[in-house]
């Protein structure tokens, strides 16, 4: 049995500058998935960098509040909504809220380095 705590995996800094906890990528855990699993902050009047994945993601936003950017559309968002993010599309997240923003990431085929673009 695998259980991990998000509480206890050290924090890192994304690409798109949200603060990312790994929880699950089957390059790195003993599982057979063929997507990764992350839990995400983007803090009050933070927004993430522009930028794309070559795979597809799905974002579940477990509190906060924000407006969600995807190809020229925006979206408020809050917790209990689930977010497509097709493969290819310019995506960021501003929080527009005053607590953090905490959301869910899955990417299918895993998070890989390669797959992800930051635009300027």
């Amino acid at each position: 049995m695998l259980v991990k705590d998000t509480r206890t995996l050290g924090p890192i800094r994304a690409a798109d500058d949200s603060e990312l906890r790994e929880i699950l990528h089957p390059e790195r855990d003993a599982v057979g998935l063929r997507y990764s699993l992350a839990h995400a902050v983007v803090g009050p009047g933070r927004t993430t960098l522009h930028h794309r994945l070559a795979t597809s993601e799905v974002y579940y936003v477990l509190s906060g509040a924000g407006v969600m950017h995807l190809d020229g559309e925006e979206e408020e968002v809050h917790a209990g909504q689930a977010i497509y993010i097709p493969p290819g599309s310019v995506q960021w997240l501003e929080n527009t809220g005053p607590a953090d923003l905490v959301f869910l990431c899955i990417v299918d085929p895993a998070w890989s380095e390669e797959d992800e673009e930051v635009i300027e």
